[in-house]
């Protein structure tokens, strides 16, 4: 069985050391200490991060953030564990402690087109894709995305 808590900063470190083979590597994160001078990613005051462990080994993370009508959830997997069914697991949790926080808002993804491994893995979760695919400018470049939603 899963557990959660808050991410610590030792946390926020360690996940910032994951890298990611091939084409996923556009998912590695700056170092923490970039990100706490830029007040970026895991050190974005908006952000709400929540690190998922299978016994002693931190296997993920996940991030709820509440906006006006819908909840942003944004997850990672430890590369060393894609492909074992920790995002679907984690995605779970997510989204029940996003209805626990949340109630009546529904929580939303948006998803790189070509990561069909991700789009299944929300697709399973009750994630539906809604509109066309958007292109929008991120810290590495463009991309296009589709926006996923849970009701």
């Amino acid at each position: 069985m899963l557990e959660y808590h808050k991410t610590t900063d030792s946390e926020k470190y360690e996940i910032c050391e994951w890298k990611y083979p091939g084409e996923y590597a556009i998912y590695n994160n700056p170092p923490y200490g970039e990100q706490l001078e830029k007040g970026i990613g895991f050190a974005n005051p908006l952000n709400n991060f929540f690190s998922v462990y299978d016994g002693s080994k931190l296997v993920g993370y996940f991030n709820l953030i509440d906006e006006d009508k819908e909840v942003f959830f944004g997850v990672g997997v430890n590369p060393e564990l894609c492909d074992k069914g920790y995002g679907q697991e984690i995605t779970k949790i997510a989204c029940e402690l996003s209805h626990d926080l949340y109630p009546g808002k529904p929580i939303y993804l948006e998803v790189r087109t070509w990561n069909m491994r991700a789009v299944k893995c929300y697709e399973k979760a009750g994630f539906k894709i809604v509109g066309d695919p958007i292109v929008q400018t991120t810290r590495i470049g463009e991309g296009t995305f589709y926006h996923m939603v849970k009701r």
